[in-house]
């Protein structure tokens, strides 16, 4: 398994990959929240790859100084194999780089059903923030 910047050939199997983990609203909510940050910042996207085949995403930002997890996805087949633990690794990597000191991860309602997967990284529950304004990527 490879970690990397997404790619803009990534794109189509990036969309499947969300298109069939997220349900139908946050997959919706996610791929415009996407798009604005490929037009942001497109090294805050990071792909999982097997044999070129992309197996996981995670899409972060910087909003005001802080770092924002988005949203991070992991084909079915994947899951629990530490591809997503690997994905926020490597995000956090990128944040330090760029000399972000919090790392949040963006409190929404699709978000909250990964709360067991963050708690098990060692996140603690107040790093679930909801930001007094939406994130510059929700937002549009």
């Amino acid at each position: 398994m490879q970690i990397r910047s997404f790619q803009l050939s990534d794109y189509r199997s990036v969309a499947e990959l969300l298109n069939e983990v997220l349900s139908e609203e946050c997959c919706e909510e996610t791929m415009g929240a996407f798009a604005r940050q490929l037009s942001l910042d497109s090294d805050l996207v990071l792909v999982a790859s097997v044999e070129d085949a992309v197996i996981g995403v995670l899409i972060g930002t910087i909003d005001q100084q802080k770092g924002y997890l988005y949203r991070v996805a992991v084909h079915k087949d994947y899951q629990r194999q530490g591809i997503g633990k690997a994905l926020v690794e490597a995000m956090n990597a990128r944040f330090r780089q760029r000399n972000v000191l919090k790392v949040l991860i963006a409190g929404d309602k699709h978000n909250e059903l990964l709360r067991p997967f963050y708690e098990a990284l060692g996140v603690s529950p107040v790093d679930f923030r909801s930001p007094a304004r939406p994130l510059a990527i929700v937002a549009g």
